[in-house]
């Protein structure tokens, strides 16, 4: 297996989190390919030189390729596992970007022998998408999940955080379950609250329009979120369901909480409860 600085990195898919990767790899390996089905895509990609070549074609992209990296939808990354093989060379990486674990790293699993496969889940994104919107700095200071399977070697393993640490970001190891549980709370979940803020804003215009003059920066900041891709998200919503749900009883049993010291006006309670939340966030997000 080679190291990063000699390896060739096919990129399969070109949209904010794979084209931000191609451009924070561009001098931290050999070379870097950019897939996509769109020509339009990766034209773009090389005007940018977020890419040294690029291709519509997957088999012809990934063939000599020492890591490849799928950054597409959830359930499109299921498909390209169960179509890959046969294309990918000795010792590959095979590494995903998806934002969900279990379903994808047990589809590894049919992998090829000859192939190392890695999951893995960069804890960043923006709520825009597209080649359009790529940035190398993305990455950067972010953390890095990587969800080694049982037959993914030590060496397998350390390529993958070469490359984390290449763009900038932090590795950090954690079984699929596992994450996929901790990206519903605090990825998953927040994406839909902003949804249903959107929606209870709605709700409120059908009889009262002036809602959406009166909406400044605290319904953008907070409804942020709900701009992101449908397409991705839908993939995440439905190959996580279970966490997700539980994600969601957890938030409404804070809300009833709330909720009732609201109704028994019960200030001191709700003092310390809010101070305590503002406290917690404040510590987090300096």
């Amino acid at each position: 297996m080679k190291t990063l600085t000699d390896a060739r990195v096919a990129i399969v898919g070109l949209g904010l989190m794979g084209g931000s990767l191609a451009a924070a790899l561009r001098g931290e390996c050999r070379s870097v390919v950019g897939v996509a089905r769109r020509r339009e895509t990766v034209a773009v990609a090389l005007e940018r030189s977020l890419i040294d070549q690029g291709e519509t074609d997957l088999e012809t992209g990934v063939r000599d390729a020492d890591i490849v990296v799928l950054a597409t939808p959830v359930r499109t990354i299921l498909h390209l596992l169960d179509v890959l093989g046969p294309w990918l060379p000795h010792d590959c990486l095979v590494m995903d970007l998806g934002s969900t674990k279990a379903r994808i790293t047990a589809r590894m699993e049919a992998l090829p022998e000859h192939v190392q496969p890695l999951g893995a889940h960069p804890m960043c994104g923006r709520e825009v998408s597209g080649i359009e919107a790529a940035d190398p700095t993305l990455y950067r200071g972010r953390t890095f999940v990587l969800t080694p399977l049982p037959r993914t070697s030590p060496r397998a393993l350390a390529l993958g955080r070469a490359l984390a640490e290449a763009v900038g970001a932090r590795p950090l190891t954690l079984g699929p379950e596992r994450h996929d549980r901790l990206a519903a709370m605090i990825s998953h979940l927040p994406y839909l609250l902003a949804c249903a803020l959107v929606g209870t804003a709605e709700a409120t215009a059908e009889t009262d329009p002036v809602v959406w003059e009166v909406a400044t920066s605290g319904f953008r900041d907070t409804s942020r979120l709900s701009a992101s891709d449908v397409t991705m998200m839908l993939d995440i919503l439905l190959t996580n369901q279970d966490a997700v749900l539980e994600a969601v009883q957890a938030c409404e049993d804070q809300l009833h909480t709330l909720t009732e010291l609201i109704e028994a006006g019960d200030e001191d309670m709700l003092r310390t409860i809010l101070t305590a939340r503002r406290n917690r966030r404040s510590s987090l997000f300096t």
